[in-house]
């Protein structure tokens, strides 16, 4: 199931000032500033659609609920089946609701990310990598206690020592192959702004 790029938008309120290529309106300074060219507050930032592509392509799109490699209750792009979601595996979802569950998510990942770096800058890109992490693997496993050296290396404002703790390949106690893919992808959208797939080879 393909998400095109007009329902990547999913509606005119996720399309905001801050996705990718567009500049965001700094009120601190009453000046225009491109975070693809600037590093910002993360507050200012929301996640760029070239991250939503490239999500799609790792998460998928599942109308039915399945277990991931963790063994968790998962459907649409990633999603974590809560209890409140009175779903059960392999119950299909509407394709409005799969969205809804995007949506919801990524606000909630991208709350995680301003938290989790504070007052520290970034790029849009940079942003976009963390928010991969955390959509990934959680909040709770880039807390201090978690994952001392990411958290070590914000404080520190030292963004080469950052892409260096993005790599998160455990699921269920075991490498999973898919999980270091998307490891690499995340470091190359955090220190290069490149998007690209690694699986596909040009």
């Amino acid at each position: 199931m393909a998400l095109s790029a007009s329902v990547m938008a999913m509606n005119t309120g996720m399309a905001d000032s801050a996705s990718f290529g567009q500049p965001v309106i700094d009120t601190d300074i009453t000046e225009t500033v491109d975070p693809t060219q600037t590093r910002v507050m993360a507050h200012k930032l929301s996640v760029s659609q070239s991250f939503k592509q490239a999500l799609v392509e790792e998460e998928g799109v599942r109308e039915v609920v399945y277990r991931d490699v963790a063994g968790y209750p998962t459907v649409g792009v990633g999603h974590l089946v809560l209890p409140e979601d009175g779903l059960y595996v392999g119950q299909r979802v509407s394709y409005a609701r799969i969205l809804d569950f995007l949506e919801r998510d990524l606000a909630k990942a991208e709350a995680a990310v301003q938290r989790l770096v504070g007052d520290l800058k970034l790029y849009q890109h940079e942003f976009d990598a963390l928010v991969d992490l955390v959509y990934n693997v959680g909040e709770g496993n880039v807390s201090s206690e978690e994952s001392p050296q990411l958290n070590a290396a914000i404080a520190a404002g030292d963004y080469d020592a950052i892409a260096d703790e993005l790599d998160y390949r455990h699921a269920g106690g075991k490498v999973a192959k898919g999980l270091a893919i998307r490891s690499e992808r995340r470091a190359q959208i955090f220190m290069d702004a490149s998007y690209d797939n690694p699986r596909v080879q040009t």
